[in-house]
């Protein structure tokens, strides 16, 4: 769409020529989501909805600080029970005990963070009997 608007021609009537004749010579037809469904009008508006559908499409989520490392705390403790070795296991929990320990030193921003160390021990001890 690199030519002028020519004298005399309506805009509207200029920009609905170049959409035909984009359409027809088939222009639109290698879209993203060309032939699906738009989505749901229904749904309250939401000023930031291509910035929530990137980090959708490209699976980043934002948690707050304290909500990350639960989550990391919560996945380091699976790890650590799928761990090889007792030394993964300890390695494992020595890692995320010193991020814990130093949120609890600092708080970070957002909601309490509500969770301690875990004993290394104690889950050592743990996985020797499961295995």
């Amino acid at each position: 769409m690199t030519e002028r608007k020519p004298p005399g021609v309506s805009f509207e009537s200029w920009v609905d020529k170049q959409i035909r004749d984009a359409s027809e010579r088939g222009d639109f037809k290698d879209l993203p989501g060309f032939g699906k469904p738009l989505p749901d009008e229904t749904a309250p508006y939401d000023e930031l909805w291509w910035v929530k559908g990137k980090m959708h499409r490209e699976g980043v989520s934002v948690l707050p600080p304290t909500l990350a490392l639960r989550k990391e705390a919560e996945d380091a403790r699976e790890a650590a029970g799928r761990a090889a070795t007792e030394s993964q296991v300890r390695r494992i929990l020595t890692e995320v005990n010193e991020k814990i320990e130093a949120a609890i030193r600092r708080p970070p921003a957002g909601p309490p963070l509500g969770i301690h160390p875990f004993d290394v021990e104690a889950v050592v001890a743990e996985w020797r009997a499961a295995r």
